[in-house]
């Protein structure tokens, strides 16, 4: 709240923005999040790109994220909650990085979270028509 009051604060840029100009392939379905397993680094070295141009805030690379997305990619239950922790510990460790640099600096880490439709990976968080029923939405 005391950085609001004295003024803008800078997020990140869309981390798929530069995770992609860092090369990386995102068409998977599961987006960036597929990088949590398959190229962790890659997405530490994208929050380091965004400090290093001034953001003061980073955000995780789990909009896209889900056990139920993550399942349908076959990795089960436990390995999701490994991913998602990944996600937050990979911006902790370069948002660290930034503050061991410049031990004045503040950053912080705020969590992405993708809705439901996200996970559909068809646009759908756009329309909000998820193709479920009411009942299937509670479980």
């Amino acid at each position: 709240a005391e950085a609001l009051a004295e003024g803008p604060v800078l997020l990140d840029g869309g981390l798929s923005n530069q995770l992609e100009a860092q090369g990386c392939d995102l068409s998977d379905a599961l987006w960036s999040a597929r990088l949590l397993a398959d190229a962790p680094e890659q997405i530490e070295a994208a929050h380091l790109a965004y400090l290093r141009s001034g953001a003061q805030v980073l955000i995780t690379a789990s909009y896209q994220a889900t056990f139920e997305g993550f399942g349908r990619h076959g990795i089960g239950p436990e390995r999701t909650g490994a991913l998602l922790a990944r996600s937050v510990e990979l911006a902790r460790r370069a948002a660290g990085a930034a503050r061991r640099a410049d031990p004045g600096r503040e950053v912080w880490v705020a969590a992405s979270v993708g809705p439901y439709g996200a996970m559909l990976a068809d646009g759908s968080e756009y329309r909000g028509r998820y193709g479920l029923t009411v009942r299937e939405l509670e479980r």
